[in-house]
């Protein structure tokens, strides 16, 4: 018969391995189970994002290079793992009164199934739209939206997904792009 300390001690082993293996996945490795070489930033082309969130959509791979790919009128910006494009970001001026859908519909990828403050943000697992408070060009009628798209990667994941867009947008609406417009 087993004594209840011996019991206790196997999941405090349990537990201690689980933990160390959770801690290796997060730090070292991606999803895909090769090992990354590289560190995951935590600004895109110097906005801001929340690099836990970012981290499930990067594999494994040797070098990490992010390229701004801005041109008039709409910021982006391309994160490349060993030379294959893994994500994209994009800041752009649309049309006031448009909704967050509307945006997504025109450039989305994929079903976005899944919303959140009251459609202003919609997502799915591997991309996500934006709509900016308060980033208004009076002269233009515009506003600012945000998306990022993961489509050079397989691994999905929607809640992680939501966390980056969220952290995208507010870099965004603490950004000079922001409140360019609002003479």
């Amino acid at each position: 018969m087993k004594s209840h300390r011996s019991t206790s001690r196997n999941s405090s082993t349990v537990s201690a391995a689980a933990l160390t293996t959770l801690v290796f996945l997060v730090t070292g490795c991606s999803d895909d189970g090769e090992k990354r070489e590289y560190t995951v930033p935590d600004t895109l082309c110097g906005t801001a994002v929340d690099s836990e969130a970012l981290a499930p959509f990067l594999p494994g791979g040797n070098k990490i290079t992010v390229r701004d790919r801005s041109y008039s009128g709409s910021r982006g910006c391309e994160v490349i793992v060993d030379d294959k494009l893994i994500v994209t970001t994009s800041q752009m001026w649309m049309e006031e009164n448009r909704t967050t859908s509307f945006v997504a519909a025109r450039q989305s990828l994929d079903t976005l199934d899944k919303s959140a403050e009251d459609g202003r943000f919609v997502y799915s697992g591997n991309e996500a739209f934006g709509k900016t408070l308060d980033c208004v060009d009076t002269k233009y009628k515009q506003e600012l939206y945000t998306v990022i798209q993961a489509d050079g990667t397989k691994n999905r994941d929607a809640e992680a997904m939501k966390r980056l867009i969220l952290s995208f947008t507010e870099s965004v609406e603490e950004s000079a792009e922001c409140t360019a417009g609002a003479q």
